[in-house]
C-alpha cells in the first residue's frame, strides 16, 4: 500500500475528490497518508481532518526562499515516507531539490490542454482567460508528472469539455473542474499505485 502524500494551499477541491475516491474505493494500492499545506489556515486541512488524515503546515512566508522552503518540504515529504506526492492546488514553487528526491512520483493536474496555456504565470483563472481569449473551441486539464520545468513533466492523463459561446473563466473553470479534474486526478493516483505508469524517454505510457 503506497503512502500518498498531499500538498495544498487553498480550499482543497481537488483533495477531497481525492478523499471521495478513497472512500469509493476507486483509488487502488495507496491511501492519503499526509495533507501538508503551504499556509495556515487553508480549508483543505479541515477537509483532510475532517476525514482522519493527519495534516502538517509548512508556511512559505517563514522561509527566506524558495531554495530553503524545498529543503523543508523535501524533509518533511521524506518524514512521512512518501511513495506519491501530488499536487492538489499547491501554489507554492518549488525547486529540483524535490524533483531530485522524487523523480517521477509527484503529479499534478493543470486546467488546460498542455503544451497550450501552460508554464509560468498560467495558474488559477488566468488558464481559462488565456484560452477564451485565444477562442479555443475545447479545453479541459492534464494530469503529468512534476519535473523541474514548470507543466513540463510527461503527461499521465488529458480530458476535455467543450468550450461554449458565452463561457466566462469562471464558468469554464468550473466546468474542467468537475468534468474533467475531480475524475482524472484521482485515476492517475490510482494508476501511479497499481505501477501502472511507466516513463520512457520523456514520455508516460500507461497501461489502461
Amino acid at each position: 500500500m503506497k503512502n500518498i502524500v498531499v500538498l495544498v494551499s487553498g480550499g482543497g477541491t481537488n483533495l477531497q475528490a481525492l478523499i471521495d475516491a478513497e472512500k469509493s474505493g476507486s483509488i487502488k494500492g495507496g491511501r492519503i497518508t499526509c495533507v501538508i499545506s503551504s499556509k495556515e489556515g487553508a480549508y483543505a486541512l479541515e477537509r483532510a481532518k475532517n476525514n482522519g488524515i493527519p495534516t502538517r503546515v509548512i508556511p512559505r512566508k517563514e522561509y527566506p526562499d524558495v531554495a530553503a522552503y524545498t529543503k523543508a518540504m523535501t524533509e518533511a515529504l521524506l518524514e512521512e515516507k512518501a511513495d506519491l506526492v501530488v499536487y492538489a492546488g499547491f501554489m507554492t514553487i518549488l525547486d529540483e531539490q524535490v524533483v531530485k528526491a522524487f523523480p517521477y512520483k509527484m503529479i499534478n493536474v493543470h486546467p488546460a490542454l498542455i503544451p497550450s496555456f501552460c508554464g509560468k504565470g498560467y495558474y488559477g483563472l488566468h488558464v481559462h482567460e488565456a484560452a477564451l481569449e485565444k477562442g479555443v473551441k475545447v479545453s479541459g486539464a492534464t494530469v503529468h508528472f512534476v519535473t523541474e520545468v514548470c507543466d513540463g513533466g510527461p503527461i499521465i492523463l488529458q480530458g476535455t469539455v467543450a468550450v461554449e459561446n458565452n463561457d466566462t473563466p469562471e464558468t469554464l473553470q468550473k466546468r474542467i473542474m468537475e468534468n474533467v479534474e475531480w475524475k482524472l486526478l484521482p485515476k492517475a493516483v490510482s494508476l501511479f499505485c497499481e505501477d501502472r505508469i511507466t516513463v520512457k524517454d520523456g514520455r508516460a505510457y500507461v497501461d489502461l
